[in-house]
């Protein structure tokens, strides 16, 4: 596993290289540290770290809440501030944006290493709850969107034969012979599926407007023959038109 990429922003070098010798004891990787606004950009844009501690006062017009603020805007990582200066204002202005740990100087080891645990772990659950929301929010009356290969692929419902589960992934059969897979449960995606779609089994769901036979255990799907689950067949049956 890689090891997290920190960059340290702190205009007191002595301070800077302390941090940076303690992250590298606790198993990080510390970026060389940036003393001010302009550095702390140019380290971000070159170096890309995973994470940043970011002094608040800082030489020069521009302060380690600037940089926070422009990280919020155009790179997306998490940060923590630090600073010796606990006032009320301080905090006041540190709060506008946000951020998710606030470490005062002198600090040890220990709250350093707490502080930048606990806010990577926040944030990835954050992302990957957002990511579940953006997924189950692609999807349409007649259609889904399913990630794939970096970017959201379009089926529509009618090209769907049948959905497989197989373990935490789900498989979807298509019309053309295509097969894609997705990291969901079985329940999540039948819960997006129009009602042209039927559990006929604990791993199979199908599309009704493809069945083109019904056996005493089974059902053919175009030329793929699905098991029918006992508990299945029931609901099966009574929606289809038998005779």
């Amino acid at each position: 596993m890689n090891k997290l990429k920190i960059l340290v922003v702190e205009d007191e070098m002595i301070i800077a290289d302390n941090i940076c010798d303690a992250l590298d004891d606790l198993g990080y990787e510390s970026l060389e540290p940036a003393i001010s606004y302009t550095e702390a950009i140019i380290r971000i844009e070159e170096e890309k770290p995973d994470f940043a501690i970011l002094d608040i006062q800082l030489s020069g017009r521009k302060t380690g809440i600037d940089i926070a603020k422009k990280i919020r805007e155009s790179f997306n990582f998490p940060f923590i501030f630090l600073t010796s200066n606990a006032d009320s204002l301080t905090l006041d202005l540190a709060k506008e944006v946000l951020p998710p740990a606030y470490l005062i100087k002198p600090f040890s080891k220990e709250e350093l290493y707490t502080s930048i645990e606990i806010v990577m772990s926040n944030f990835l659950l954050n992302n990957k709850s957002n990511q579940e929301k953006l997924e189950d929010s692609q999807i349409t009356n007649d259609s889904i969107f399913i990630k794939n290969k970096g970017s959201f692929l379009k089926i529509n419902f009618r090209d769907i034969l049948y959905l497989k589960s197989s373990h935490v992934y789900v498989e979807l059969f298509l019309k053309n012979d295509e097969k894609f897979l997705v990291r969901r449960s079985l329940n999540s995606i039948l819960k997006n599926l129009d009602t042209n779609f039927i559990r006929v089994h604990r791993s199979f769901v199908v599309n009704i407007k493809h069945i083109t036979e019904i056996k005493n255990s089974s059902v053919m799907v175009f030329k793929n023959e699905i098991s029918i689950g006992k508990t299945f067949k029931q609901d099966l049956v009574s929606r289809l038109k038998l005779m």
